[in-house]
């Protein structure tokens, strides 16, 4: 009934569908006499409302009225042949007096039912029974002829009772003839006294409609109100001419459209950019001329939101939105803007924002590794194919090694071939190219600049290089180079060639910055790589020449070992295995934390230091100990020459293992302890009393653990890189490192070594790895003899005699006779110089080992007699025979001993000394 300011027109065609329509002035003026009717419009409506309210009121009562009637006969009939066939009624008509029988009945009948009375009587009208008593045995008002002939009666006629809704069914013998009658009503005034009590809430209906009415007409007129803001007819008027005016001033173009896909309104600025014809307004979108896809978007059904579409030489920015989502008809109002030249300034916009996007995501992703080769292959990725469709990427020989490139070179060897799937047309990765100086590469290499080559078909200088591989790049379609010089701090790293195909348009000038920059970008993370790899070159050098090449031979012990570098860099952690005299061996596994040069040097000096530490056959607390000493003296020194940090966080586990016996005795300065895998496949983290890293002992006291171990158990020393990463923790580790040891029971310490790598390993190890495994064995204790010597010197000579026996047995007659001086001269001293337990003991490993021990403390030294000295030559032949020999503690006393190759053959002694040389020390009665 109303319409909304903002769309005259289109509320006024939609009445109009179809007709010329008039001006734009015209429709918006025509709105007007809304404001001025509306108040005779809301009277008329209120009228109207009324009287259809009080029409349908008085309907709806007459209805209920008749339906009241209707209800009331369908009950009298209900009741009357509810009581007509009980059995009793039947029985009651035929009996001597059946109105003292039926009476009661009816009367109770008529109460139960609700109705006003029941009445029987006989064929010929005499009442039986009657709610009035004085009325039985009178004759029935009204005619019951159909009754008799046995059909029910339904009808209203005035009663005995008054006006009643009255129904008469005959009461059948079993012989079908008729013996009574049953006569049920319901009087008029009871009926109208149902609809009365209904009559309220009718009225109260009507009048609520009416109401609702009269509040809704309301609501529309003060809508209108609001619609037109108060305005008089005058102010409206003047309002619309100025929307009119301004409509057609704007230079945006405005187009309405109907539903049916006509034209209904289109200002100045829409005719001239769309080029309608005269006198488009009215007619069909579809037969103004404009091209399909636009005449389509003007009357689509969608929500369009600055669409750029293309209409002649224009390009506009077309806006459609619905006209019934706002309470319009079904339409679309549609805005159109010239975005010709704003277009080309955003296509500009676009560009230099997708080179700055290019050039931030080659910051990001170029250089992420210090590799030299992978930092090469970052920068192709980032520019193919978002700037290039093929690049190649070419580096000098010294770069890729590290070294320091020479500059006087244009011999590169190709690295990346990015962008294409055939292998053939592009020098293949891996081969070494020098350029020829026609070509744009050798070019750029020379001026230090990016060269172009628009339109490689029209030069001929790039085909210089190999004639058939040029052109088999211009046969795939490959039609636009750019050749950047790889270069930092003014050295030429490489080279850097950009490949564009003919259907993406070739290089433009302002792409050579962008070129230049990728390229830039890239060389200083080349450059950086180089320099890693260089420094990473002479730490793993440094590193592999401080770490143990080949493990010494010894029989105590079969060992398998593995090293991996963190690809960080090299690391400061370090194992070895040192033999010791006695058939034992010792283990060690040590980190220092930290990677570079530093970290290997100081593994270098603490892996020298354990090696002088354990000549001295000092006990693993002992060693660690003096090591912790020596960490502390090493970090004042650095402290006080102020040349950076000292050794922080170095850990070391030592153990030494005895062949003979089966004890290995280790313990641990802030080293995990190792895992010990017994012959039955139980797998055991041996809990070795842990003390601070090196360094950080302050002096305190180092425990130690012994532990004897089956011959054929595996001991594993690792160093933490093995089992911790970033992103496991350490009992992960653990429990995995288990797991692949006892999947493996009688696997060899290599097939164990591979087995743990393969299972424990993390995928890009954070820290250096170090794992040694090794098999124990046990000496045969037939090559093990001992004796007990008393203090006597008389004992010597049956101790020697037993010794040439036990030699003679292993076939060592070969260095008997040395082994019977060095045996005499070292028992006469325990005797002359130590206190009991005084023993002597020989062990027949790879070399032939004798040890004298006695319960005294006191260190033999060697030192030169004089001529007139009777002493002090003793030790000097020991020292002269023996291939090595020294002096370990153990926790009581000492042990002297000497090793003598089972292959030297017998020394040459001075020949007419005989046996008076040697009783000269051992026959002290001589």
């Amino acid at each position: 009934m109303t319409q909304s300011l903002g769309r005259p027109a289109a509320r006024q065609e939609g009445a109009v569908l179809g007709e010329p329509r008039p001006s734009w002035g015209q429709s918006l003026r025509s709105l007007v006499s809304v404001h001025s009717v509306a108040g005779q419009v809301f009277l008329l409506q209120l009228t109207l409302t009324v009287l259809l309210v009080v029409a349908a009121g008085t309907a709806l009562v007459l209805q209920t009225r008749d339906f009241a009637m209707k209800e009331a006969a369908q009950r009298s009939v209900a009741t009357a042949e509810a009581f007509a066939h009980s059995p009793g009624t039947l029985s009651a008509m035929k009996s001597t007096d059946p109105g003292a029988v039926l009476q009661p009945s009816s009367e109770a009948a008529r109460k139960a039912a609700g109705v006003d009375y029941v009445v029987t009587f006989n064929r010929a009208g005499i009442r039986w029974s009657h709610p009035d008593p004085s009325l039985i045995g009178k004759h029935v008002i009204g005619s019951f002829a159909p009754a008799l002939a046995g059909h029910t009666m339904t009808a209203t006629f005035r009663t005995s009772v008054g006006p009643a809704v009255n129904t008469t069914v005959p009461v059948i013998d079993t012989d079908g003839s008729v013996v009574g009658l049953v006569s049920v009503g319901i009087t008029v005034e009871n009926v109208n006294a149902g609809v009365s009590d209904r009559l309220p809430l009718l009225l109260g209906s009507a009048a609520g409609a009416l109401l609702i009415v009269t509040a809704g007409s309301v609501l529309v007129s003060r809508r209108v109100r609001r619609q037109t803001h108060g305005l008089d007819p005058t102010e409206l008027s003047r309002m619309y001419e100025h929307h009119d005016a301004v409509l057609h001033a704007v230079k945006e173009g405005v187009l309405i459209t109907s539903g049916d896909g006509r034209l209904l309104l289109a200002n100045d600025e829409a005719k001239r950019l769309l080029d309608l014809p005269p006198g488009a307004e009215g007619r069909s979108i579809a037969d103004l001329g404009l091209a399909p896809h636009l005449a389509e978007l003007l009357v689509a059904e969608r929500v369009v939101t600055d669409e750029v579409h293309r209409a002649g030489d224009r390009l506009l920015a077309v806006n459609v939105r619905s006209t019934a989502l706002y309470g319009g008809p079904a339409g679309n109002a549609v805005t159109l803007r010239d975005s010709t030249e704003l277009r080309a300034l955003a296509g500009r916009a676009q560009s230099a924002r997708e080179r700055l996007q290019l050039l931030y995501d080659a910051g990001v992703r170029i250089g992420t590794t210090l590799d030299v080769v992978h930092t090469a292959e970052e920068l192709a990725d980032v520019a193919v194919p978002r700037f290039a469709d093929v690049v190649t990427v070419e580096l000098l020989d010294d770069v890729i090694r590290g070294g320091e490139p020479s500059g006087d070179t244009t011999e590169m060897r190709r690295m990346v071939v990015r962008g294409i799937s055939r292998k053939d047309v592009f020098y293949p990765v891996g081969e070494l190219i020098r350029f020829a100086p026609l070509t744009p590469m050798a070019q750029s290499m020379g001026n230090g600049h990016a060269v172009l080559e628009e339109d490689l078909s029209e030069v001929g200088g790039w085909r210089t290089q190999n004639p058939e591989r040029a052109q088999l790049i211009l046969e795939h379609d490959i039609r636009s180079l750019i050749s950047v010089p790889l270069s930092a701090r003014g050295v030429v790293l490489g080279l850097a060639d950009f490949w564009r195909l003919e259907s993406t348009g070739p290089f433009e000038p302002e792409d050579l910055s962008t070129a230049e920059e990728l390229a830039a970008r890239a060389a200083v993370a080349i450059d950086n790589a180089r320099r890693f790899t260089r420094e990473h070159s002479m730490a793993v050098t440094l590193q592999r020449s401080l770490l143990p090449g080949a493990l010494p031979e010894q029989s105590a012990l079969q060992v398998a070992h593995r090293y991996l570098p963190a690809e960080a860099g090299v690391g400061g952690d370090w194992f070895d295995l040192i033999p010791l005299p006695g058939a034992r061996v010792a283990l060690v596994v040590g980190d220092v934390v930290g990677h570079g040069v530093r970290a290997a040097a100081t593994m270098g000096q603490l892996r020298t230091a354990v090696h002088n530490f354990s000549s001295l056959d000092l006990t693993p607390d002992e060693l660690l100990s003096h090591l912790d000493e020596q960490v502390a003296r090493i970090d004042a020194d650095v402290a006080r020459d102020g040349d950076g940090a000292g050794i922080a966080g170095a850990t070391c586990l030592y153990a030494i293992y005895d062949a003979v016996t089966g004890r290995v005795t280790m313990a641990s300065s802030g080293h995990p302890g190792p895992a010990v895998v017994r012959p039955d496949g139980t797998v055991t983290f041996l809990d070795v009393p842990v003390s601070p890293p090196l360094g950080l002992g302050a002096s305190m006291p180092m425990e130690t653990l012994e532990l004897l171990l089956p011959e054929g158990s595996r001991l594993v020393l690792y160093t933490d890189g093995l089992i911790e990463d970033r992103h496991r923790d350490f009992d992960t580790g653990t429990e995995l490192l288990r797991a692949a040891l006892t999947s493996g029971v009688d696997r060899t310490p290599e097939e164990t070594c591979a087995d743990v790598l393969d299972a424990v390993l993390p995928g890009r190890p954070d820290d250096d790895v170090a794992l040694m495994v090794a098999r124990t064995r046990l000496l045969d204790p037939g090559r093990v003899a001992e004796w007990a010597v008393p203090s006597d010197p008389a004992a010597v000579a049956t101790v020697r005699s037993g010794c040439l026996r036990q030699l003679d047995a292993w076939g060592l007659d070969g260095i008997a006779f040395t082994t019977e001086l060095l045996l005499s001269e070292l028992i006469t001293n325990a005797i002359r110089y130590g206190t009991q337990p005084i023993k002597v003991r020989m062990l027949y490993d790879r070399n032939l080992i004798c040890e004298v021990s006695d319960g005294s403390s006191t260190a033999p030294h060697l030192r030169r007699a004089a001529t007139t000295d009777e002493g002090g030559r003793g030790l000097f032949l020991v020292a002269h025979y023996a291939e090595r020999w020294g002096t370990r503690y153990p926790p009581r006393g000492k042990v002297i001993w000497a090793e003598l190759s089972p292959h030297a053959g017998e020394q040459e002694l001075v020949p007419d000394l005989g046996d008076d040389f040697l009783d000269q020390w051992v026959e002290p009665e001589i």
